[in-house]
């Protein structure tokens, strides 16, 4: 069984299609063992509480020091015992003690086609607005690990997206989590899970 903690920050539709997807039997031999929000008004976590998975919000408000905050959220994940943390709208700059402490077991869902409109800065509906701007065809979804860079550690699953005339951030958004996003995830979950059983 694979143990895995989701770190969410804000709606947690990624942490709901990891939840359907382990209800329906499509996603096997993968257990939630907790859910962190750095948010404590997430609704990610209100998902969490229904589903019946341990929910905990682990906030930068609550620390004097941005360390002080590693260091609680660190000891919030190692409590977990987690075999892999899933990065699902986490906004928090993972920081270099979790990514040592957990090399090539920390995952993130990203709404674009790395390289292209990602690293610093790019996140949520920026990343839609970006792409919208730049005029292009196609956008999509990554699922890539997690490395001391920012979105820039080996990618696992791409997923194309087209963009339509007349959409605006919020409709591509919307696309992009529905066609590539709630896919992506779980499947990338699901190739971990596999590894773990052989």
């Amino acid at each position: 069984m694979l143990n895995i903690a989701v770190c969410v920050s804000g709606g947690g539709t990624n942490l709901q299609a990891i939840i359907d997807r382990i209800a329906d039997g499509t996603l096997e031999n993968v257990k939630i063992a907790g859910v962190i929000s750095n948010n404590k008004n997430a609704y990610a976590l209100e998902r969490a509480a229904k589903a019946d998975i341990p929910a905990f919000c682990v906030s930068p408000k609550d620390f004097e020091t941005r360390e002080a905050f590693h260091d609680a959220l660190a000891a919030q994940l190692d409590a977990l015992h987690p075999d892999l943390i899933v990065l699902a709208g986490f906004l928090v700059a993972v920081p270099a003690q979790i990514i040592r402490a957990y090399p090539g077991r920390i995952i993130n869902i990203h709404p674009s086609l790395i390289p292209s409109f990602c690293g610093v800065g790019y996140y949520g509906l920026k990343v839609h607005e970006k792409a919208l701007e730049r005029g292009v065809k196609v956008t999509g979804a990554t699922v890539h690990v997690v490395d001391e860079g920012m979105d820039s550690g080996p990618i696992l699953l791409q997923k194309a997206v087209e963009v339509r005339e007349g959409d605006t951030p919020e409709i591509l958004q919307r696309r992009v989590m529905e066609q590539a996003e709630w896919e992506l995830l779980p499947r990338a979950i699901g190739m971990f899970a596999n590894k773990k059983e052989d």
